[in-house]
């Protein structure tokens, strides 16, 4: 059986990071990730999807990232229920964050506190966190964690970019 998600969207609100009463970090927070088509009006619509990371990633989701900073996320998606205080059933659907990605860099979106190129993973069973996307822990694309480095390093300026080129 596979259960497994890939999303790339940008956070819609601050993450909030809160402590179980054992003391293990849990952030919950919400991306919206544009669809692919066009409504009948032209206009692109977006999902809003209900994410949770936990320990130490959940840590540096909140540490480093803000409303509007686009992440990329790897997990699984997570049924349940519980009683509503009208004693309805209430049933949930979350995408729990195995990975994530900064994708931009701390001046991309107006000076925000994001970080770029690096991975917070419990893929590992929790032994290693954060690591730098350029120390290769099972991830076969290139990352450019040092200047020398990265192909963008000596641009001069705004890349041009056309909104169509755009995935989102």
């Amino acid at each position: 059986m596979i259960n497994r998600v890939i999303l790339v969207g940008r956070l819609t609100k601050d993450p909030e990071l809160r402590y179980t009463p054992n003391g293990i970090a849990s952030c919950r927070f919400q991306v919206a990730v544009n669809r692919t088509f066009q409504n009948q009006q032209g206009e692109r619509e977006a999902d809003f999807i209900s994410c949770v990371a936990w320990r130490k990633q959940a840590e540096n989701l909140a540490n480093f990232q803000r409303k509007g900073n686009l992440i990329g996320l790897e997990g699984r998606i997570q049924t349940g229920s519980y009683e509503g205080q009208d004693g309805k059933r209430v049933y949930t659907t979350d995408v729990v964050a195995d990975s994530i990605q900064f994708l931009e860099s701390r001046n991309a979106s107006g000076g925000s506190q994001g970080t770029s190129n690096y991975e917070s993973s419990t893929n590992t069973g929790g032994t290693y966190q954060g690591a730098p996307q350029g120390q290769n822990y099972g991830n076969n694309q290139p990352s450019y964690t040092r200047v020398d480095e990265d192909p963008f390093a000596n641009s001069k300026g705004p890349m041009e970019v056309n909104q169509d080129d755009l995935p989102f």
